[in-house]
């Protein structure tokens, strides 16, 4: 019987339902009756809105032969397995003999009706919580028990996706790529071993940042990258202005064996840590403004000049840095042709150690990853979910793309 406050259809519902206990000598005892009546129902209008939209498909309903336009026709059914918080329920899919329909009430690969509870899952995995704590999440507050398992598989949906983005093409050119690798420990056959994540980002000719990819691999090595830059031509990059780089050695050889006409600028910050890490606490401020004339130099003569003075002063004591800032000289000064605004994008590798540094926040829970797999599914996600916020471009672009066209002409034209 229909109560004061209810809609049509709420009475018409509360209507059936009552039939339908009474017809069938339903007796309700429990939550777990009425998950089971549930599962029932929610299987006859998802089977329903599958085969209506069968029929919108078709232009024509079931057996209604006079209004068939089409050579294409009904072919069965196939059946599968839905995941909801009322349990495992079966349902039929409707199917045509061409193939070409496509479910949108249940689409091809979705196997649960809970589709905000999968986002929720994948969110909760992107803001780097393991695999319990979103178990202990989902319990405490939608009273859900999902277990590691189901978690996994959730976010194993992700891993196709991942292969797509890192297949997707490019831009032709790019001002500047910034190239570089962080360390995760990874689960290996029954070792932990360190894993490599090699990360490349572009600013194209817009002024637009973007992952160009993230790929997981062995000690970072510079052939490692060779097949990289190879993927990045592969994927349509015909030429890249500028690449900033760490101090790996080989670095510019692979770089120069793909983009022959690409400028190489050794990151300076990398080039200053690794020269000075062993200078004394007392004398590392008065050498370190002395080794800032080199690099905070207007010119790259002036910076020679202080460069030679900081020999002078300081090789006695420590020999080594001035001769590695001599001998990687070449693609330490790249930076000193260009004016002030690129000179402050492109002498550090800050934009991409930037990104790295929000990559370890969201994965610092998990010290070990348990596959190469699920390390890279975490910080597609994370990376999804930082990269949100890079929209539009530098407030200097303007200059910085009015410099690159005179000094790039011939390349851009």
């Amino acid at each position: 019987m229909a109560r004061k406050n209810d809609t049509p259809q709420k009475a018409a519902m509360r209507e059936l339902m009552s039939g339908y206990l009474k017809q069938n000598n339903v007796k309700i005892k429990d939550g777990t009756d009425v998950n089971a009546i549930m599962r029932d129902m929610m299987s006859v209008i998802l089977e329903g809105a599958l085969d209506e939209e069968m029929n919108e498909e078709l232009g024509y309903s079931k057996y209604d032969y006079r209004n068939k336009e089409t050579d294409n026709s009904r072919n069965g059914h196939s059946q599968k397995t839905m995941h909801t918080s009322y349990g495992d329920m079966e349902i039929d899919i409707p199917r045509d003999r061409k193939g070409e329909y496509e479910p949108q009430v249940v689409k091809k690969y979705q196997n649960t009706v809970t589709q905000d509870m999968e986002e929720k899952i994948l969110s909760m995995y992107a803001k780097g919580m393991t695999t319990h704590d979103i178990e202990s999440h989902m319990r405490e507050l939608y009273d859900i028990d999902i277990s590691d398992s189901t978690i996994s598989r959730i976010t194993d949906k992700i891993l196709p996706i991942v292969k797509e983005w890192q297949e997707r093409p490019l831009e032709e050119i790019y001002a500047v790529v910034f190239l570089d690798a962080v360390h995760f420990h990874v689960r290996s056959e029954g070792r932990i071993v360190k894993q490599a994540v090699y990360i490349a980002i572009g600013i194209d000719m817009s002024g637009r940042k973007d992952v160009l990819g993230m790929y997981v691999g062995q000690n970072e090595s510079a052939k490692f990258w060779l097949s990289i830059l190879n993927g990045l031509k592969n994927r349509g990059v015909e030429d890249i202005l500028i690449a900033c780089v760490d101090g790996l050695s080989g670095f510019p050889q692979a770089i120069e064996a793909v983009y022959s006409q690409t400028e190489i600028q050794q990151c300076i910050i990398h080039q200053i840590r690794n020269t000075t890490r062993f200078v004394s606490y007392k004398e590392i401020k008065p050498l370190m403004a002395d080794l800032k004339k080199v690099y905070a130099a207007p010119t790259e003569e002036t910076a020679v000049s202080e460069l030679d003075s900081f020999d002078e002063k300081w090789s006695g004591k420590y020999p080594k840095i001035a001769k590695s800032w001599r001998d990687n000289w070449v693609n330490l000064s790249t930076y000193f042709k260009y004016p002030e605004a690129v000179r402050r994008l492109i002498y550090t590798t800050n934009t991409i150690e930037g990104f790295n540094r929000q990559l370890r926040k969201v994965t610092k829970s998990k010290t070990v990853f348990p596959s190469d797999d699920s390390l890279l599914k975490m910080l597609y996600l994370a990376m999804m979910d930082i990269t949100k916020k890079w929209t539009g471009h530098r407030q200097d672009w303007g200059q910085i793309h009015s410099q690159l066209e005179i000094f790039f002409e011939e390349r851009l034209s």
